[in-house]
């Protein structure tokens, strides 16, 4: 739905993700960890907690998600912003994946950035109902990556990481609770003066969503995005956008809120070029 609406639009270069390299992988994730995962030798406790069944077609879906948001890296290094209509798998850890992660793209297209195209300084600004605690856990000990992840306090998971910053809300909080904490925090985030920022952009904070437990709407959600994506636009640092979570029901009102965070950025993109 996300990928039909936004080449309704006319105005995306869509791509094909192009599968992740192993050597990207292993930057951040365990061998055997990668190896038993791509060869269908984790054991059932460790699919559990993924939350999905092995099967090849979870293999390719996996690797195309984690090589498009290193695609979507290289590309917004080149041009300023780029993202993809998938990734954000926030959960996965190093050694184990968890919460429909298997593996942490965002880890991984962080680590290629540093190694590959000299960026120093990177911040991750996550923003999904559910704490990016794979991606906390990775980056605790390293001084050149700062996690900034709002969520739900009584969300998954239960057992919460440390990121470089955590905010947390109530079940129930709305758009005005949720922007004036936001706006904050992020004052902490351009502080840390990042070479690269990653906007994990996950839409499962609506008030329709049935795993969310906030009460936010999509103008709430479309005056987040603007706030986010005018304030890298503004500050000339790169921007690599992953879509993160949604569960709405209708499943419908989620494509829309993705969809809407990629108009947003088109729109202060184009703006900013004419």
């Amino acid at each position: 739905m996300l990928r039909e609406a936004l080449e309704s639009d006319g105005r995306f270069d869509l791509r094909e993700g192009p599968f992740a390299r192993p050597e990207a992988l292993l930057r951040i994730h365990h061998p055997e960890y990668v190896r038993n995962f791509v060869e269908g030798a984790l054991d059932a406790a460790a699919l559990r907690r993924i939350g999905f069944p092995w099967s090849p077609g979870l293999v390719n879906r996996t690797m195309a998600s984690v090589g498009s948001t290193v695609a979507a890296t290289a590309a917004a290094l080149r041009t300023g912003v780029s993202g993809t209509l998938a990734g954000g798998t926030h959960h996965a850890f190093r050694e184990e994946g968890s919460g429909f992660c298997v593996f942490n793209d965002i880890a991984v297209a962080a680590e290629c950035a540093r190694s590959e195209a000299g960026v120093r300084r990177i911040a991750v600004i996550d923003l999904d109902v559910h704490q990016g605690d794979g991606t906390a856990a990775i980056f605790e000990d390293d001084p050149d990556v700062f996690t900034l992840s709002l969520h739900g306090a009584r969300n998954f998971p239960f057992r919460k990481q440390t990121s470089t910053l955590d905010v947390e809300f109530p079940d129930g909080t709305t758009d005005a609770e949720y922007l004036r904490a936001m706006e904050e925090a992020l004052e902490s985030a351009w502080a840390f003066h990042p070479d690269l920022i990653f906007f994990q952009a996950g839409v499962d904070g609506l008030a329709s969503d049935k795993l969310g437990r906030l009460a936010l709407t999509h103008e709430g959600l479309a005056k987040r995005d603007h706030i986010v994506i005018a304030a890298a636009m503004d500050l000339a640092i790169p921007l690599v956008i992953t879509i993160g979570g949604g569960y709405s029901e209708p499943i419908e009102l989620t494509a829309e809120a993705h969809a809407q965070t990629f108009r947003i950025a088109a729109d202060l993109y184009s703006t900013s070029s004419t």
